[in-house]
């Protein structure tokens, strides 16, 4: 499994605000790619910084939706108002996320 890592820089956020109501993340667009397996959306409130993690398949998936994330990155700080300020690729090592 392989990652991207996305971080990006706005406002800080009102506590009021439903960041899974106002994610600036076009879920189905990467529901649709070949080799998705996940995405995390990360906030920290105060500061503004936000922070997308997708989950990909393998390595092929993953540079394969290199374009499909970049047009989503360049929209998102557009409507949303942040700066990306970095873009990072991984393999995982491992998961263990508890069921519930």
């Amino acid at each position: 499994m392989f990652a991207r890592l996305s971080t990006h820089q706005g406002e800080p956020i009102e506590a009021e605000v439903d960041l899974a109501a106002g994610s600036a993340l076009p879920i189905e667009q990467l529901r649709g790619s070949a080799g998705f397996c996940g995405v995390y959306f990360l906030a920290d409130r105060a500061s503004g910084r936000t922070l997308t993690l997708t989950l990909w398949e393998d390595e092929a998936a993953l540079r394969d939706s290199e374009a499909t994330a970049t047009r989503i990155r360049k929209e998102s700080d557009q409507r949303e108002r942040t700066v990306t300020l970095s873009v990072e690729r991984f393999e995982v090592g491992f998961a263990d996320l508890a069921q519930g």
